[in-house]
């Protein structure tokens, strides 16, 4: 019979043969640190209009709520770096949603982690979650090793940047915890200074409600016009404080065909934008995180 170290070798082994950048464990315990900042956030009002920021907060911190028995939490990165290259001049999109869905393309490999899991060690019970549910992923791949907290509220390896996503896997199996790792940040304030709106209002603090992010996809009405003009040329999302970190020196491109993203989506004028019809919006950004924020909302938003 397998025992738990021999268990959290096939875990890792499992998740390197997926194609995640990197595997980290910790045990599935209450968040007790993360309960007053998140708090404290959401008492200043910095989730904005993001009400369902409000609620499960007890889910938010207790692994416990969402899979009960939950014995360990397995971290995972998953990096969507890429190689393609978009113009400045152009409306920008964010790194991220260039390609297919993250939600879909990850979530896809998570199940096929669960199978395995099962096939090799057993009758294992869980869950798998990418973005998509009360998890503080940040928090626990902190805890797990994958990285620390940046100044920009990131996740930040000093050996692969901060250019990929996480999930997780609760699972009610015990397996070996990694360790946390330090801050390396330093005296570094390059995302701090490079904010267009001055969204980073302290050190791992950011305003939700200021982000470039949150104008452009989260907002349902207009941006408002004294935010307007900061907006940097932005169409969805914000890279900045990415793009500015010395640690995504580091960053490799990805080699995940779903991620591609093709040049019909990243050399769009401002007019091609404006003129776009919903069929054609539809044929080009179907299963991109673009849909999020949909084309009327898009055009509104890089609008004169």
């Amino acid at each position: 019979m397998l025992n738990q170290s021999e268990h959290t070798r096939i875990v890792k082994e499992i998740a390197s043969q997926l194609g995640f950048a990197h595997c980290g464990i910790s045990k599935a315990e209450f968040l007790e640190e993360e309960a007053p900042r998140l708090e404290q956030w959401l008492k200043q009002n910095m989730h904005g209009e993001m009400r369902y920021m409000e609620g499960h907060f007890d889910k938010r911190l207790d692994p416990s709520l969402l899979v009960p028995g939950a014995k360990s939490v397995v971290s995972l990165m998953f990096n969507y770096y890429p190689k393609e290259v978009q113009s400045s001049d152009l409306p920008k999109i964010s790194k991220y949603a260039w390609g297919e869905d993250y939600h879909v393309v990850v979530k896809d490999k998570l199940f096929q982690f669960v199978d395995l899991i099962r096939e090799r060690i057993g009758d294992v019970n869980g869950r798998v979650f990418v973005d998509s549910a009360p998890v503080l992923e940040k928090a626990w791949a902190a805890k797990s090793g994958l990285g620390w907290v940046g100044k920009n509220s990131n996740l930040i390896s000093k050996q692969k940047g901060s250019f990929f996503f996480l999930a997780e896997l609760i699972l009610d199996l015990n397996l070996d915890a990694d360790g946390i790792v330090t801050d390396h940040c330093g005296t570094c304030t390059a995302c701090i200074d490079a904010c267009p709106t001055g969204a980073i209002v302290g050190d791992k603090i950011v305003d939700g409600s200021k982000c470039i992010s949150y104008f452009t996809i989260e907002l349902k009405e207009s941006v408002p016009s004294e935010w307007k003009e900061k907006l940097d040329g932005w169409a969805f999302g914000c890279d900045v404080c990415q793009d500015v970190c010395p640690w995504n020196r580091f960053s490799i491109h990805h080699n995940e065909p779903r991620f591609f993203a093709g040049s019909e989506r990243l050399n769009l004028s401002k007019n091609e934008w404006i003129e776009m019809t919903a069929e054609t919006f539809q044929a080009v950004f179907g299963k991109t995180p673009l849909m999020r924020a949909g084309l009327a909302h898009i055009q509104t938003t890089i609008a004169d």
